[in-house]
């Protein structure tokens, strides 16, 4: 439906077609108007015959209304291309191989090289205003995708789409991550070590948070199991541990983990582990990001409570200004987390908008009419979500990343190693100290230590950076007694520089987060001799280590 100017028109201007109408409206239900009728509309308009004719040609075309008879407005030929075809051609072409590209070249670079073109070909060059309004023809979505990328883009794209309906408990889980808002400072000497990272998992249904993980390594598929395991456990040993007196109750097995495109989220281990446990994996459709918009918004407002902690950052350094936020930082990781534990607890409990309820009691009355299935071993859950690693088994175990693991309860494999292929391995990168190594019947993990058992444990990271440091020192070769002295000198000099270097007391905070060796299980106890006595017989197989 077109707009006839009705709004658009000058008060002069809609005050004389109003008078006009007002005459020409009446002369124009004659069958024929004469010229003394024309003669008479024309004096009292104060218009010429012709233009009376022409008024009334107008109001019996239109729909006899006021519009019809408001003056027309030419165009001056806006829309229409004066330049060459040749020169027209140049531009057409120049524009998606210099303009429409990542490296967003200036409409004056864009112009330079048409002009060039034009003039090598004895062309009128076009001005640099014409250039600009070639551009502004271009789809504005595709444009900007070309130069700036979808992310960009996606601002000027229609939220379209409707997310599932999703009603039962622990039917769709979403989950995401972010750096938090909040400079933690380490444990020792009480100085700021940067921004952690934050991986929340939020149950749609019910709008409660039911997985929750802080740590100072960068998102990764250990990362998200480590939400997962959180979120299927219960949490009351997890809140004792913290110091935290906080009620929450939110945890079982979900049926469906709602996901974006990220890599941390599309591991082998992660989707194996899904398959393993029977949670649907799905991700969000590209380009729709409002599809996790409840996990979205449940970060934003986590954000926003971070921002009254000593030490935020602010959404942006417009927004934190002259706020020093290293000076300010007082939280440890330890105490960020009982923070975040205690405002989860009392985000269950206020009335969320949607809901028109507390998250707490939607849960409660969901959770009263289904049984909800939690995992009793952190552990055994979180070792389907570590990556995977596939070694051959040798004489001496195996060895990854130049760290052999061996365990007696190997011996049997070994004996027939070479009929059983590779292995397959699982290791936390928190603390390589032990492996899990699946049996050849695929049914139980066994557990598998460092073959030199006095070696300390120590994290993915601090062997990798020990490897790269023994490279730069020209080894070429890299062995297992190299690779340890190399992390003890590493550690050594992280400890005498933690006062001085952030990343120093970062690295060390990293490293007191490994998680400890588990202690060995107690030896059986002999069995009782029924006759009070018993024969001493020696070991078959005494092994030196």
């Amino acid at each position: 439906m077109a707009e006839r100017g009705v709004l658009t028109a000058s008060d002069e201007v809609w005050d004389t077609a109003v008078r006009q109408a007002e005459v020409i409206g009446p002369l124009a239900e004659k069958a024929r108007v004469g010229l003394a009728d024309a003669d008479e509309a024309a004096a009292t308009l104060r218009i010429t015959r012709r233009q009376v004719y022409v008024l009334l040609a107008r109001w019996r075309a239109g729909e006899g209304v006021v519009s019809d008879l408001l003056p027309g407005r030419s165009s001056g030929g806006r829309g229409g291309g004066r330049l060459p075809d040749e020169a027209e051609a140049i531009v057409a072409e120049v524009l998606p191989r210099r303009y429409l590209k990542r490296q967003r070249r200036t409409v004056a670079a864009v112009h330079r090289e048409i002009a060039r073109q034009c003039r090598g070909r004895g062309l009128w060059v076009p001005s640099r205003g014409t250039v600009v309004r070639r551009i502004a023809r271009l789809e504005p979505v595709s444009s900007t995708t070309a130069r700036e990328g979808s992310e960009a883009a996606r601002r000027l794209r229609s939220a379209g789409g409707v997310p599932p309906a999703v009603t039962g408990l622990l039917e769709q889980v979403q989950v995401d991550h972010t750096p938090v808002d909040v400079i933690v400072v380490d444990e020792q000497h009480r100085m700021p070590i940067g921004r952690p990272y934050l991986m929340a998992a939020i149950d749609v249904a019910s709008r409660c948070v039911v997985g929750l993980v802080v740590t100072l390594e960068a998102p990764s598929a250990t990362s998200v199991g480590l939400c997962l395991a959180h979120a299927v456990t219960d949490k009351r040993p997890w809140l004792e541990r913290l110091g935290a007196e906080a009620v929450w109750p939110m945890s079982g097995k979900r049926r469906e983990l709602y996901v974006d495109n990220a890599a941390e989220f599309k591991s082998e281990a992660l989707r194996r582990g899904c398959e393993q446990h029977g949670v649907k994996l799905r991700y969000r459709p590209p380009g729709l990001p409002h599809f996790g918009g409840i996990v979205e918004r449940l970060i934003g407002t986590m954000m926003e409570l971070a921002h009254e902690l000593p030490g935020t950052t602010f959404s942006s350094t417009a927004e934190r200004g002259a706020y020093d936020s290293d000076k300010a930082a007082a939280l440890t990781m330890r105490e960020l987390q009982r923070w975040l534990a205690l405002a989860v607890a009392c985000y269950h409990g206020q009335v969320h908008e949607t809901l028109c309820r507390t998250p707490a009691g939607v849960w409660a009355e969901k959770a009263a009419g289904a049984a909800s299935v939690t995992v009793p071993n952190e552990t055994a859950f979180l070792v389907d979500f570590l990556p995977v690693v596939r070694r051959t088994l040798s004489r001496s175990g195996f060895v990854i990343d130049y760290v052999q693991y061996y365990s007696d309860a190997l011996k049997p494999w070994i004996a027939r190693r070479e009929d059983l292929g590779r292995f397959v391995l699982r290791r936390d990168p928190r603390g390589i100290s032990r492996i899990w190594a699946l049996d050849p019947d695929g049914t139980d993990y066994l557990e598998v230590p460092y073959r030199t058992l006095s070696r300390p444990p120590i994290s993915a990271w601090e062997q990798k950076a020990a490897v790269a440091r023994l490279r730069e020192l020209g080894r070429a070769e890299v062995d297992e007694d190299a690779l340890f002295a190399m992390v003890a000198q590493m550690r050594q000099i992280t400890d005498s520089a933690s006062a001085a270097t952030r990343k120093a007391r970062r690295d060390r905070q990293r490293r007191t987060q490994t998680p400890p060796r588990p202690r060995p299980a107690p030896p059986p106890k002999p069995p009782a001799s029924q006759d009070g006595g018993g024969v001493a017989r020696p070991f078959e197989v005494i092994e030196q280590w």
